[in-house]
């Protein structure tokens, strides 16, 4: 798989990057870049794929295969989405269309593929569903197995009045799937089934965060010891204990994203955790900035450390790069891309001066560079 990886990248430490857009006027659909992680470079985004609002992004294991939402309300008349799946080329990492599934809701938002590469997971934000496809040996979807539809509403009458699954991925030892309801505040637990690509009900069926929160993506801890939501509304990190029995989350922190004092409309988006465990990072939409935590691994316990301003405007999505020494911010709002170095000892960020230009980047994927 190594020398595959190398391959698609083209030299050792070099890595294809792949942006998802909104697309209008300025962007078409999904984009290709290189990086080099000894330097820091990264190249000036090239069309790969056209497909309408390709919003959310994620890479099969193995990396030969790419998924892509389109984020859109109906088509052909009826009220869903799609996802579609692409073959990496190995060289040039040019992007080949396998074949397209709707999601059974409106609105994809989030996919993530399982641990086995059998199963693709999908959150639907307008539909307020979830949904599985399987995945074929050769990187095709099937038809999705199933709706999950979820019901009922928030506190908040302008946002919560219905459910809007946000994210949702695979645990880490793939035996449950867990999903953000911004609408509910609420994350959803699922037996997961990747052979069959099935989700059932658990026991528990979910964890909640305060009323009002809008609890929006997810991300385990190095360890699976700990599972840290991130709150769009509330601008705020909510810290849950797991326990990989039974998938139960018990409440440790929650926490502000925001500086104290601040108090302008901010909806906060993204984590991302250092492969050292001892970060943890997040985006504020309005304060536009990345928030630096530092972690307490032995109690999960978040500190707020550094907001870093991402010399842009409304950071959806951020990543960092399979070495941990460099993060890429898009800036939806002003249709830009910043690069970061990351500093291994503090967790600090420094713009190393690389902007490029990309009509409303929201999601960057890296292949190969590990």
């Amino acid at each position: 798989m190594l020398s595959w990886l190398m391959s698609v990248a083209g030299v050792a430490g070099e890595s294809l990057v792949y942006f998802g857009t909104y697309t209008g006027p300025k962007s078409k659909g999904i984009y290709l870049s290189r990086f080099d992680s000894a330097t820091g470079k990264l190249t000036p985004p090239e069309l790969a794929a056209e497909i309408e609002n390709p919003t959310f992004l994620a890479v099969a294991p193995g990396e030969h295969f790419l998924y892509a939402v389109s984020e859109v309300d109906q088509i052909d008349g009826k009220s869903t989405g799609a996802v579609k799946a692409y073959a990496v080329a190995a060289g040039t990492g040019k992007l080949t269309a396998l074949n397209q599934q709707v999601t059974g809701g409106g609105g994809p938002c989030h996919l993530a593929v399982d641990a086995t590469g059998k199963c693709l997971l999908v959150a639907n934000y307008g539909g307020g569903n979830i949904s599985a496809l399987p995945i074929h040996a050769d990187g095709s979807l099937g038809e999705n197995t199933g709706v999950i539809q979820h019901t009922g509403s928030g506190v908040n009458a302008s946002r919560q009045t219905g459910p809007h699954a946000h994210f949702i991925c695979a645990s880490p030892d793939n035996r449950f799937a867990l999903n953000c309801d911004l609408g509910l505040d609420k994350v959803f637990i699922y037996h997961l089934d990747p052979a069959t690509a099935k989700l059932t009900a658990n026991d528990p069926a979910f964890a909640t965060v305060a009323p009002g929160s809008g609890p929006r993506h997810l991300i385990f801890s190095g360890d699976g010891k700990f599972v840290y939501v991130i709150n769009e509304m509330a601008g705020t990190i909510s810290v849950f204990s797991y326990q990989a029995a039974n998938a139960a989350m018990s409440h440790v922190q929650t926490l502000s994203s925001l500086p104290k004092g601040f108090a302008s409309a901010n909806t906060s988006a993204e984590l991302a955790l250092s492969p050292s465990g001892k970060f943890l990072y997040a985006s504020n939409r309005g304060l536009d900035s990345i928030a630096l935590f530092n972690v307490d691994q032995q109690s999960g316990r978040l500190a707020l450390v550094a907001q870093q301003p991402t010399l842009g405007k409304t950071p959806r999505h951020f990543t960092l790069d399979p070495s941990g020494r460099w993060m890429i911010v898009e800036n939806q709002g002003t249709d830009n891309i910043v690069l970061y170095a990351v500093d291994a000892g503090t967790g600090k960020l420094t713009p190393t001066g690389q902007t490029l230009t990309l009509g409303a980047p929201v999601c960057a994927v890296f292949v190969g560079g590990n």
